[in-house]
């Protein structure tokens, strides 16, 4: 099931128009600068945009020019983890990496404490109002969020378009905080179930 929703949330997610993507894009941008989470964090962790997903190429840009720290991560195939780099300059420190996604590059890495992040922005496939997150399926995020900090805030970014009824969570995943979307900011209260967990 997952995987035919995972083809499907892609698929549906690819048929947006590029003009329409960048405008979801910008309101999406405007809202989660909004939010206390961000205004208060002093250390961001962002993804880095790729194909039709959500853009953070502005968010990163808008984040270094207010004097907020920021990493991305870096992929690392070999364990399947995620080492958030620091940057300095976007996208001057980056290269394509991973499957084409813009990464450090290597005279530019600069590992960062995980503990250090106070926010930490997520992509995904799917979402539903739980704050469950279906991803790609490599499970890189879901073993990175695991060592931030107790009170790290993790908020996803999605069209609304991908907002589903159910992503068939399992035991082992973590849900995230919020969700913003074009269409509204969904709070999931993922850090308390993720407490509960004993994750937080």
């Amino acid at each position: 099931m997952k995987q035919e929703l995972r083809r499907l949330v892609i698929a549906r997610r690819n048929a947006l128009a590029e003009t329409v993507r960048e405008t979801k894009s910008e309101i999406i941008y405007n809202k989660l600068t909004g939010l206390p989470a961000w205004q208060q964090a002093e250390v961001v962790m962002s993804y880095v945009s790729f194909g039709s997903e959500v853009t953070t190429h502005a968010l990163i840009k808008g984040a270094l020019a207010v004097g907020k720290r920021v990493a991305v991560p870096l992929c690392v195939r070999e364990g399947r983890c995620l080492i958030p780099s620091e940057i300095f300059a976007f996208p001057d420190d980056l290269r394509p990496g991973t499957w084409g996604i813009l990464e450090p590059r290597q005279e530019c890495l600069r590992p960062l404490d995980p503990q250090l992040i106070d926010l930490v922005i997520v992509p995904g496939v799917a979402f539903d109002r739980k704050g469950n997150r279906l991803g790609y399926g490599a499970g890189y995020y879901d073993r990175f969020l695991k060592t931030l900090r107790p009170g790290a805030a993790i908020i996803a970014l999605a069209f609304s378009e991908q907002i589903v009824p159910d992503v068939y969570a399992e035991d082992h995943d973590l849900p995230v905080d919020m969700v913003v979307t074009d269409e509204e900011v969904i709070n999931c209260c993922g850090y308390y179930r993720r407490r509960e967990q004993g994750n937080a």
